[in-house]
């Protein structure tokens, strides 16, 4: 009796031969599957240099598989969906067993199990075997807990997995988290001198994806004329070691910085190659481990690193899998309004925003202070649709899956679950950006004018969530020294914050 055909679909961000779904491949009998679908840049209005980065690392991938052999079944630019395509081939073949990782968005989870209903199919979806934490393993940490923060889950993947650990459990240094010692705005005179990322010239395949990308989606948002990202395992391996030889060293003191022209700061920029799973993060805290030793630098900056990978990152990919598709849903203060047109096109007189949606065109990326603090939190204020905002960031960062983007951004960006996971609004005044950057210095509006045409849009309309909201902030230990801040402002000048909000939320796009 001879063995039956497996059908192996493998995902743009599943590009990782020890991957779970390749476990097991039988050579003789098997079939590997991928799909270049233009559906899944169009149902959010992709960035170029996103929709690039997934097609030049699919296609290198492909090229990695044939050159071991594997047979493989590559389907480029099609216009069907995914699940069309395999709908299509399945039939056409008589597939009975299908093998795929689990996707990192939900909908096409559901796709895929509909699809394998419909056609009565044997579906293998298996776990992705990249994180550290299994859905089950995560469940039962959650199991009877009152309240989900991530400092408890991070101190759980600490001792499970022995990193920055003694022998008996205790945390390296005393403590279990630095973060207060990363959170340095630059010197006043700027940044200075930062080693640029590694660079990577482009070779046959990433060329032909740029030209087929500027002519196919030329209405698309973004440029493709900085691209510069990792596109290979080889390539990934190669801006992991660079980072941790010349990057790393100032990454913890400065992580939360920002400064004008100054896109990348001393960040990884390894997101995209582990979200694309070129890098396990495994190596990645491994490689950090080694230089913290090597070159002996500060336990805050390696923690404060590590802390985003085993912890953060995690922690978010189990919420998602647990909350969706709820999650997508939420809209706690039950915001309605449309998504400025100028975050598409950064034509905005806010210098902040001007500058964080600036470079995100040009590069597809800004870091996490940025997104949440600059983006994010105007979002927030503005009483922005969660959807739509959540739509945007899905669709203009080259590293977002959604698995990743959505608890980010409507559960700590815009607190629209209503602190599922978050024990506050991440919210600020224009007076947080100053600190933290170089944005106010000659932007037309001032950081610390409350309300009336100089006011910064920020300032006001934090001031006018707080009124809004006092009630909520008041109850709260976390929030309520923000509350108090409101006390100090007089009934009048409250009234004139409300009033200027109004006008601005009016017209979100004449800022």
């Amino acid at each position: 009796m001879s063995q039956s055909k497996s059908l192996v679909l493998i995902l743009g961000d599943q590009l990782d031969l020890q991957g779970a779904a390749l476990q097991g491949f039988n050579f003789e009998t098997d079939e590997i599957i991928m799909i270049e679908s233009t559906h899944e840049s169009q149902y959010v209005w992709s960035h170029k240099a996103k929709v690039a980065l997934f097609l030049s690392a699919m296609r290198h991938f492909a090229q990695a598989l044939t050159d071991l052999k594997y047979p493989l079944v590559y389907i480029k630019e099609s216009r069907l969906s995914i699940t069309d395509n395999l709908k299509e081939y399945i039939q056409k073949k008589g597939i009975q067993h299908l093998v795929c990782v689990e996707p990192g968005e939900y909908r096409l989870k559901i796709a895929l199990e509909k699809l394998a209903h419909e056609l009565d199919l044997q579906l293998d979806m298996r776990e992705d075997n990249h994180f550290y934490c299994t859905h089950q393993e995560f469940i039962e940490w959650v199991a009877n807990k009152k309240e989900l923060r991530l400092e408890y889950f991070y101190r759980l993947m600490r001792k499970t997995h022995q990193i920055l650990v003694d022998a008996d459990g205790n945390p390296e240094g005393g403590q279990w988290n630095f973060d207060q010692d990363n959170r340095k705005s630059y010197p006043k005179k700027g940044p200075g001198i930062i080693d640029k990322p590694l660079s990577f010239p482009h070779d046959d395949i990433t060329a032909e994806v740029i030209a087929y990308v500027r002519k196919a989606y030329s209405d698309h948002p973004g440029s493709l004329d900085a691209f510069d990202w990792p596109v290979t395992r080889e390539q990934a391996l190669r801006a992991l070691e660079y980072f941790v030889e010349y990057r790393l060293r100032n990454f913890g003191v400065y992580q939360d910085a920002m400064w004008t022209d100054t896109p990348f700061g001393w960040h990884s920029i390894l997101s995209s190659s582990m979200n694309l799973k070129l890098l396990n993060p495994r190596e990645v805290v491994n490689a950090v481990l080694i230089a913290w030793k090597k070159y002996s630098l500060d336990l805050s900056t390696v923690e404060g690193f590590i802390r985003q990978i085993l912890g953060w990152r995690e922690f978010v990919r189990g919420m998602y899998y647990l909350d969706m598709p709820q999650m997508a849903q939420d809209n706690y203060y039950q915001h309605a309004n449309p998504l400025p047109s100028w975050y598409w096109t950064g034509a905005t007189d806010m210098a902040c925003m001007k500058d964080a949606i600036g470079q995100t065109l040009q590069y597809g990326y800004a870091h996490h202070i940025q997104r949440l603090m600059v983006t994010g939190n105007f979002a927030l204020l503005a009483e922005v649709l969660p959807t739509a905002v959540c739509d945007w960031y899905l669709a203009i960062y080259v590293d977002a899956i959604e698995w990743v983007e959505l608890p980010n951004t409507a559960g700590m960006a815009l607190f629209a679950n209503g602190g599922r996971f978050t024990s506050k609004p991440y919210i600020a005044s224009g007076a947080y950006i100053k600190r933290m950057s170089n944005y106010c210095n000659g932007c037309r509006y001032k950081p610390d004018v409350r309300f009336g045409e100089n006011a910064c849009p920020v300032t006001t309309l934090y001031w006018n969530f707080l009124i809004k909201h006092r009630d909520q902030f008041e109850a709260s230990p976390r929030t309520r020294l923000m509350t108090a801040n409101l006390k100090r402002i007089s009934d009048d000048d409250q009234k004139a914050i409300t009033l200027h909000a109004k006008k601005i939320l009016n017209n979100l796009d004449a800022i």
